[in-house]
């Protein structure tokens, strides 16, 4: 005979309800239940990192972590102890009833504190100045601590806006170059409103989506810029677009629509400019006056230092530094002056290039190299060892036909530049590429008005 199994439905369902008393669903509901008092009780023993993440549990979580009471202790606790980054009249603003604040109050001065302490503490880097380049030597440094990053928002035609995260980035020792390749985000090229490139600075102890801070770098109107775009370059798949100097799209070739947008940035002032806008303006350099020359405005100018980067996307091409360049006031006409930076003539002054005149690149799913095109970083010092102009953008590099110089057998390239301060024209820029080495004639044109003994003066490479 069969053995017979006997079921006790009220046994299961008693079984069941205290398996449903342990879950996570049940919890939160005694959680729910119990006065807000000893939640925020509970709560007071969490930090800052943990706080922001359980206000993402439900409303009433959201609340509770907002809650002056959590924050004002916090405050007090956490950065009272640094009182060199601490304003007299933020502990002031401590020190009130929680009462007199608006909830939320004192978590919005907890982080705007912990970012003006960051920013005190590791700016303080920028101070140790490269002898080479006349540059801040840590501004890679500072800006990864201070957990910057770049976003690019584009517009289309139709008002319709996409926010781009850089996809990656390049640092070389006086530029930076950024790369977004947004796929079917990006509009196509020729349905692009306007381009907006933000500094945007994020904290640990905040969610890593969210920015503690967004620093407008520049506004472009594409319709303003296509009227004087050129191409610098191309290979089988994309066609690369120079928007303005420092800004190339690349174009597929068979389509209208955008592989990647490229932005180079030169370091001078990079971290001011990546942090210290707001999401309306940018960052505004404070307007200094030019120290005043005692020497003998017979003897010209004098004293000058260039700092010439070549790198694509991958690696440094090449990297020189030419101190003690002047002119003699003969050689002043109309306002221009000659620099020599490196003679062909001199072979002491060559400087090797380590590799191809080349401009990798690569997308989400494709990549190529574009042949005699590279990414120029120009850094002037005056006299002061003050930088006095910064330039970086890709650049062409034009096969030159005809030998510029006769004592070496091998290719010869010329680069062009131009903006509305710089001019690199190819009549006195050649970088020839000569057994291994580069040579360059280098010739800056400098405009100085005297004015109550000093010197204004305005930039060109003619």
């Amino acid at each position: 005979m069969a053995a017979s199994k006997a079921v006790v439905p009220g046994r299961a369902l008693r079984t069941s309800k205290r398996a449903d008393k342990s879950s996570p669903a049940s919890t939160q509901r005694f959680m729910e239940r119990l006065p807000s008092e000893i939640l925020i009780k509970i709560l007071s023993y969490l930090d800052a990192s943990t706080l922001c993440s359980i206000s993402h549990i439900n409303k009433l979580f959201y609340q509770l972590a907002n809650s002056n009471a959590l924050w004002r202790k916090l405050y007090i606790a956490d950065l009272s102890k640094n009182k060199k980054c601490m304003d007299k009249s933020l502990l002031r603003m401590a020190t009130m009833e929680v009462q007199d604040r608006a909830e939320g109050y004192y978590k919005r001065l907890y982080f705007k504190t912990v970012a003006e302490c960051d920013m005190i503490k590791w700016t303080r880097r920028l101070g140790l100045i490269s002898i080479h380049t006349g540059l801040p030597s840590q501004t890679e440094w500072v800006l990864r601590n201070l957990n910057v990053t770049w976003e690019l928002t584009v517009m289309d035609k139709s008002g319709r806006e996409s926010t781009l995260e850089q996809s990656r980035s390049q640092f070389t020792e006086t530029s930076v170059t950024l790369c977004w390749s947004g796929g079917d985000r990006l509009p196509d090229y020729q349905q692009i409103s306007t381009l907006q490139l933000y500094g945007v600075r994020r904290l640990a102890c905040v969610s890593p989506k969210r920015p503690v801070c967004r620093s407008l770098m520049a506004k472009l109107d594409m319709q303003t810029l296509t009227k004087n775009m050129q191409v610098i370059g191309q290979d089988r798949l994309v066609q690369l677009k120079l928007l303005q100097p420092g800004i190339i799209i690349g174009v597929w070739r068979d389509q209208c629509s955008v592989a990647f947008i490229m932005f180079t940035l030169h370091f001078h002032k990079l971290v001011e400019r990546s942090t210290q806008g707001s999401s309306v303006c940018s960052y505004v350099e404070p307007v200094v006056q030019p120290p005043f020359c005692d020497i003998d405005p017979e003897y010209g100018l004098h004293g000058y230092q260039l700092h010439i980067v070549l790198h694509n996307t991958v690696c440094e091409l090449m990297s020189g530094s030419f101190s003690q360049l002047f002119c003699r006031r003969t050689q002043i006409s109309d306002g221009l002056i000659q620099l020599t930076v490196i003679s062909s003539a001199n072979l002491s002054q060559h400087t090797p290039l380590s590799g191809d005149i080349t401009l990798p690149w690569r997308c989400e799913a494709l990549q190529g190299t574009v042949e005699n095109c590279c990414i120029m970083s120009l850094t002037l010092l005056d006299e002061f060892r003050k930088p006095f102009k910064c330039v970086t953008s890709p650049v062409s590099a034009e096969l030159e036909r005809t030998p510029m110089c006769y004592d070496y057998d091998g290719e010869h390239y010329l680069m062009h530049y131009q903006d509305s301060d710089v001019q690199v024209s190819e009549h006195t820029v050649h970088y020839s590429l000569l057994r291994g080495k580069l040579t360059t004639d280098t010739v800056a044109s400098i405009t100085e008005s005297a004015y109550s003994g000093h010197a204004n003066r305005q930039i060109g490479f003619k």
